[in-house]
């Protein structure tokens, strides 16, 4: 193990390790309380809701350990938080940092201008997110923000179990890189007000917080939310659109999709209808807006400052290549926008599609898109990547 190093003086960080030490065995006991103190002022209808599912659930016939199990999953739908492991040894694990959902800015809406030609410098953080300290391990960078992790913290979090560590260790220092637990879960992107919102049309649809989703499942929810929002059924072609969603979220076929790519969908699909585009393009990092550039600049070649309507659509669905299993080195890169490959989910479609698109490849072309505009079509798509899951959150159109 390395030397510890601190920003300000070893003494210090030797003090702080030694309290995190101690707080391996306590902290989960004090967890409840800390937490509701942080959060006391801010759940406000949050609350509410899952007062509602409660009394809901103890109204049914379930029985008590259901009913228990059912309030602990609205509770950390509530929270932002994931399932913890029954098998998670508790006893050595740090205390997970109480999440407060974050706020609009007043004028988030207002017009945001990204340049081009001015490059950002991209800088990690130079310390553990978790324990504060640096060491000469191996740091894990995310690929999305600035954070930093060890191994071991991860796995005293319980972020990380055997199989994801692997990943973690593998993918981290490539171009495809690895999302940290905060960038992972787009539903941490939701403000209180939206989160509410979320979990009031759940429980409307009578969708269980914690459970995976069948197709009939899936189709069901989204005939009941098209039908509380336009008051009309779902045409076919919007059937057809969202069972192409649930098998981009259901990569291996499962027959079903998992909870938390479903939370992640719902979420991104919240954040398109409820925020405004520059609302949005501020929720970009700086690596993600490096690699936005990167993308354009790579599909202009011919240096004009404008791409074709087909190349804007090739780069929407080239940022989920980093789920692509086929290249275990993570090699391709939003950077090299290229043909697709077959495997791809943009090019599984059927032969006459493909023969439209062709056919109207010359139309799409007529139609430039600068830099401003591609920022505006991508931004959902950049966020929408963030997961570390091969689902596709949202499904690009063919």
């Amino acid at each position: 193990m390395g030397v510890l190093m601190s920003r300000r003086q070893t003494v210090e960080k030797v003090q702080k390790v030694s309290l995190a030490v101690s707080a391996f065995k306590d902290g989960l006991r004090e967890q409840p309380v800390a937490r509701r103190r942080a959060l006391g002022m801010r759940r406000g209808t949050l609350e509410q809701t899952v007062q509602e599912a409660e009394e809901e659930a103890s109204a049914g016939p379930s029985q008590p350990e259901e009913v228990s199990a059912s309030k602990a999953a609205w509770e950390r739908l509530r929270d932002g938080r994931g399932v913890e492991p029954e098998e998670f040894d508790r006893a050595n694990r740090f205390t997970p940092p109480a999440f407060i959902r974050p706020q609009r800015e007043l004028h988030d809406d207002e017009p945001l201008d990204i340049s081009l030609e001015q490059r950002e410098q991209v800088l990690n953080d130079e310390m553990c997110e978790i324990c504060e300290v640096w060491t000469a391990e191996s740091l894990f960078p995310c690929r999305v923000c600035s954070r930093v992790y060890h191994d071991g913290c991860l796995r005293r979090m319980g972020y990380v179990q055997n199989d994801s560590a692997v990943e973690v260790t593998e993918t981290a220092h490539t171009e495809t890189g690895w999302s940290c637990y905060y960038c992972d879960n787009l539903n941490l992107l939701l403000t209180e007000e939206e989160m509410y919102s979320l979990m009031e049309t759940l429980q409307q649809c009578k969708i269980i917080p914690e459970t995976s989703l069948t197709l009939d499942d899936f189709l069901h929810y989204k005939h009941l939310v098209h039908k509380q929002q336009f008051e009309r059924p779902m045409e076919e072609a919007q059937e057809e659109q969202a069972t192409l969603q649930f098998s981009a979220l259901d990569p291996d076929k499962k027959g079903h999709i998992e909870w938390p790519d479903f939370l992640s969908h719902e979420s991104i699909q919240l954040l398109q209808k409820l925020r405004p585009l520059n609302s949005l393009l501020r929720l970009l990092t700086v690596k993600e807006r490096e690699r936005a550039r990167a993308a354009f600049l790579a599909l202009d070649q011919d240096g004009s400052g404008f791409i074709g309507e087909s190349e804007c659509h090739k780069a929407q669905h080239a940022w989920f290549r980093k789920h692509q299993k086929e290249t275990p080195s993570c090699s391709v890169s939003i950077s090299h926008v290229g043909p697709m490959s077959e495997s791809s989910p943009a090019s599984s479609g059927s032969s006459k599609s493909q023969e439209k698109t062709l056919l109207a490849s010359e139309q799409e072309e007529a139609r430039s898109i600068d830099w401003p505009r591609f920022l505006r079509e991508n931004v959902a798509y950049i966020l929408a990547a963030r997961p570390n899951s091969a689902a596709i959150h949202l499904q690009p159109p063919a």
